[in-house]
């Protein structure tokens, strides 16, 4: 459909302006930077919080596990909650039970009270960023929506980095209850905020049935789903019971899911937004490099503190300098990329997120802190041209009542890309080092002479202290080569990523509004 037709059937929302735009703006972003940042701050708080409410290793690893499924089953329903509340009114409450979850959060004097309150919160933050990016840009004239989605791109960015230094400081400084009451006074400003400021903003309401098989195959398929991946390591996979459970029921019921929402008259979830082929390419682009940046997430902290001996705050420094160029580079990005096209920024982006990680391939135990930090500092540059091209080429080709389901539905993707990477990353790395540990070690024998007065030398004399010794350097070593190599795999990935943004056809505009048809 041409931008012309577009123009001719204007949403309603369209050419409203709030008062002030700035103050609606940064309460846009402070509630999705809160609700990003949540994703992650309770991460290296995990043993302080099972350790003062009494519960064991494992329960605590539900306060993150709760949070997530609870908030991919609620991602995908965005579009069906928008048609039936307005964007204005569900961002507003939604934000507000964000506020509520987070007081039952830091309150919770146990475990079971802390889950419940943390499932709660990953609902209703579910519906957060995509409404917020579809506020950003109905409030923002065409040739500025570029500068909306980058501010948007790097919270998306500059969160899941912040959250586990900010985390781990309140926890030391102060206690772990705080990490969750930090939102209290930001949500109710930026509910208070954007409910005034765009209050009389005309909503496109309906009233949808309720589309109760898509919701029961959801709930079930995605949350046995991601409950599959987040134990999935913890489990021992397919050799465990609950796993395969697990599995089949997701399998069953997202087949089902898939099959009832494409044939239904009025799904709750829209699947045909896959029609577009720029929604279809862009998302595409979005889950793959994603997950391939998720990956070097996980696993360079790891690698930092299970190898080279760093500290949890210690690899948030090494880590951090990641979210430096995006911060300096948004507001660049978003004023001049309409310039470009965009398949061209987001192809740069993948080449310099694919160098950093071919440089990540060659690290050795011996490297420093500098050399770590320069290489997370030039990623940051692939990092700031990602986000925002790919979200508008992903958009691009939605009618303006789409924006908020397919922003929902590309996030939802985006989440369970990333839980996928986890999983598979953190499993790959232990194989691999197991792999290359018996390689490395099918050479020794306890009746080698050589091996023997090698171990001798090790131990000064003792041959126990002596195979310590060289086991923990084997083991070291086995590590870095199985990380040098999953390295090298993501530096293909993210060149692979290429080719699917340039399946996606320009104008990556046109749809974004009803004036967008002069624009780029």
């Amino acid at each position: 459909m041409s931008a012309t037709a577009t123009a001719a059937a204007p949403a309603p929302q369209a050419g409203f302006r709030p008062p002030n735009l700035a103050l609606t703006t940064l309460g846009l972003a402070l509630a999705s930077f809160m609700q990003v940042l949540d994703l992650t701050i309770a991460n290296v708080s995990l043993p302080t919080i099972s350790g003062n409410l009494g519960g064991s290793a494992n329960q605590a690893t539900w306060v993150i596990t709760s949070f997530a499924v609870s908030n991919a089953i609620a991602l995908p329903l965005t579009g069906w909650l928008t048609r039936h509340f307005g964007e204005r009114k569900l961002f507003v409450w939604a934000t507000f039970l964000f506020v509520i979850a987070s007081l039952l959060c830091g309150l919770a004097n146990s475990m079971g009270l802390l889950v419940a309150a943390r499932a709660l919160q990953g609902f209703v933050a579910g519906p957060m960023y995509p409404i917020t990016q579809a506020l950003l840009i109905s409030i923002y004239p065409p040739q500025k929506r570029g500068q909306a989605i980058a501010l948007l791109a790097m919270v998306t960015v500059v969160a899941p980095i912040a959250g586990p230094i900010l985390g781990g400081w309140i926890t030391d400084n102060y206690s772990w209850e705080w990490i969750f009451f930090i939102n209290v006074p930001i949500g109710i400003f930026a509910s208070l905020v954007v409910g005034s400021q765009l209050r009389g903003r005309p909503e496109r309401l309906e009233k949808p049935k309720m589309d109760y098989v898509g919701l029961i195959t959801l709930v079930l398929g995605v949350g046995a789903l991601q409950i599959l991946l987040d134990l999935g390591n913890d489990e021992d996979w397919f050799r465990s019971n609950l796993i395969v459970i697990l599995a089949i029921v997701s399998a069953i019921s997202l087949a089902v899911f898939v099959i009832w929402e494409l044939t239904d008259k009025d799904p709750i979830v829209n699947l045909k937004l896959f029609r577009h082929r720029n929604f279809s390419a862009g998302t595409a682009a979005m889950v793959v490099a994603y997950a391939a940046f998720f990956s070097v997430g996980i696993l360079v902290p790891l690698w930092l503190q299970r190898n080279l001996g760093f500290t949890a705050i210690w690899a948030g420094f090494a880590t951090a300098p990641i979210g430096i160029l995006p911060v300096l580079l948004t507001p660049f990005v978003g004023k001049y990329a309409h310039k470009f096209d965009l398949r061209w920024l987001a192809s740069f982006a993948f080449i310099a997120m694919s160098l950093t990680s071919f440089a990540r391939a060659g690290f050795n135990l011996d490297v420093d802190f500098n050399h770590i930090a320069l290489v997370q500092l030039f990623q940051g540059f692939g990092v700031a041209l990602f986000f925002m091209p790919v979200l508008q080429i992903l958009l691009s080709d939605l009618q303006p009542h789409e924006i908020a389901a397919g922003s929902g539905l590309a996030t939802f993707m985006r989440t369970l890309g990333g839980s996928f990477a986890a999983s598979l990353t953190t499993y790959a790395w232990t194989e691999r080092g197991a792999v290359h540990h018996a390689h490395l070690t099918e050479k020794l024998s306890a009746y080698d002479s050589a091996t023997i007065d090698t171990l001798a030398r090790m131990g000064g004399g003792d041959l126990q202290r002596g195979a310590a010794m060289m086991e923990r350097m084997i083991s070291n070593q086995a590590a870095q080569i199985g990380f040098n190599e999953i390295f090298h795999l993501l530096g293909i990935i993210f060149l692979v990523v290429i080719l699917f943004v340039w399946v996606a056809k320009p104008p990556f505009a046109a749809k974004l509004g009803p004036a967008a048809s002069g624009g780029h």
